[in-house]
């Protein structure tokens, strides 16, 4: 059993929980993931580890109420247990090469939970590095404080442009690469469509660029197959091969199509068991 140490609801739909973990606390790098079940007969999900305390041995998750299961998850409260907590598991990002270079990580939404991780590993490994978050409005803001503080520029866009920039992710970053910014890494984080149009935007320019595929997951060893998807032609796990992939070489479109399979199973259990929907 793993206890919630601490609850903090970031926005309406986003909670943030620090468990006690020390196993996966000992050995979590950025960019790995956990696997959790809320109770006995919960399903496995998997969950990106946002932080990590080693002496303290807890670990940070950050998650959105969309479906069945993060909604269970989100009522549960400090000093509630979960039953299980599996990781870490996955590629860990590989941060000391790019000591002194120039690094974008951009986060789309829920995203920004790894993004975040993500630039705070570059960053304290000496890279310089710009962050792109992006929201549907102020309101669905999360991390920005943690965010400005492991970069060297953070840019905030919006939709609407309640706060900071007017528009998409990648018009900030199409910006960026007009000015001269010379990025030798991209990393986008965040819904499907957006890390395609991001990977469309660094691709004519020759820049590397990474993407996270948090695809579904069941085991997270690559036995079920849930988290496949196809990289410059060859069928590959999130779970054991990445989340990590040069996005360049994802079959975007494949991905997206498959995202939306478990959508109205999602909604029918959650109407059955009074939820909102999912």
């Amino acid at each position: 059993m793993y206890k919630i140490l601490e609850k903090e609801r970031l926005s309406s739909q986003v909670v943030k929980m620090k468990i006690d973990a020390p196993h996966v606390a000992k050995k979590a790098l950025a960019g790995q993931f956990i696997i959790l079940r809320v109770d006995e007969v919960g399903e496995r999900i998997p969950l990106t580890i946002a932080d990590y305390d080693r002496e303290a041995g807890t670990t940070t998750i950050i998650f959105q109420e969309v479906g069945y299961s993060t909604i269970k998850l989100g009522q549960k409260n400090a000093g509630d247990y979960l039953i299980d907590f599996v990781g870490p598991l996955g590629i860990a990002s590989h941060v000391d090469e790019y000591k002194g270079k120039n690094i974008c990580v951009i986060g789309g939404g829920l995203g920004c939970a790894i993004a975040y991780p993500q630039a705070k590993a570059f960053y304290n490994a000496g890279a310089n590095v710009d962050v792109i978050a992006g929201f549907r409005n102020s309101d669905f803001i999360i991390l920005e404080k943690e965010m400005a503080a492991v970069s060297n520029k953070l840019s905030i866009v919006t939709d609407d442009g309640s706060n900071g920039h007017k528009g998409l992710v990648t018009d900030v970053l199409n910006q960026s690469i007009a000015d001269g910014a010379n990025y030798d890494l991209v990393i986008a984080i965040g819904p499907l469509v957006m890390m395609k149009f991001v990977c469309l935007a660094t691709k004519p320019h020759n820049i590397k660029t990474l993407v996270s595929m948090n695809s579904t997951m069941v085991d997270g060893t690559g036995m079920c197959g849930c988290c496949r998807l196809t990289v410059d032609g060859k069928t590959k796990f999130a779970c054991v091969d990445g989340p990590d992939f040069d996005g360049h070489l994802v079959d975007f479109d494949e991905t997206i199509r498959k995202a939306s399979m478990y959508k109205e199973h999602e909604r029918n259990q959650c109407n059955l068991e009074g939820m909102k929907n999912a």
